[in-house]
């Protein structure tokens, strides 16, 4: 549902935050985004559709997911507010998208659409530069987690979320998270006990 009348306060200093802009290139910027209310369990992204949004999460939590070969939805990535949510190769590469996104939570969006990023891509340096940064962190966190379900213990995976993330625990069901660290949900209810 799109809104009227939302403040673009926290998109400006999202974009400020992620890379520094004067006021008027984060208004710039953020004037290309339109405010969008999501309901719970919404698909912004369906698995072999080509992502055409770049979405700011303001409120609200998300998650990406891809079904295994049985068919059962694995958690790819848990969204929290204040962060960039699409689906990289997809939204840059114009390919059918591997994974879906939905919404967990209703969820205050700012939604980016496709062209007019790229316009913005090509024309102003420092959408591109706040673009890398976006890519840089995004690349940085999946090696972290990818290194992270090689090498650490599902305990300590779940120690670490808990401490950067205790927000999640109180806004995700547990399923999705059980998913996400890659145990099962009996195994997560074991580690919280």
């Amino acid at each position: 549902m799109k809104v009227e009348n939302f403040s673009t306060n926290g998109l400006i200093s999202f974009i400020k935050n992620t890379y520094p802009v004067s006021d008027f290139t984060a208004n710039l910027i953020a004037d290309n985004f339109e405010p969008v209310i999501l309901p719970k369990h919404q698909l912004t992204l369906r698995e072999g559709s080509i992502n055409s949004d770049y979405i700011f999460l303001e409120t609200g939590y998300m998650r990406s997911y891809v079904l295994d070969i049985d068919g059962n939805e694995v958690t790819t990535n848990i969204f929290k507010p204040n962060e960039m949510v699409f689906e990289v190769e997809s939204y840059f590469q114009r390919k059918p998208s591997n994974e879906n996104i939905e919404t967990i939570t209703r969820c205050i969006v700012w939604i980016g659409k496709y062209e007019k990023c790229q316009r913005l891509f090509h024309t102003l340096p420092e959408f591109r530069e706040f673009g890398r940064a976006i890519l840089v962190k995004g690349f940085t966190e999946l090696k972290q987690r990818t290194v992270s379900m090689i090498k650490e213990k599902s305990e300590r995976r779940y120690e670490n979320l808990l401490l950067e993330s205790p927000d999640i625990f109180r806004n995700v069901p547990l399923k999705f998270i059980a998913s996400y660290l890659g145990i099962t949900n009996t195994s997560l209810s074991r580690l919280r006990k």
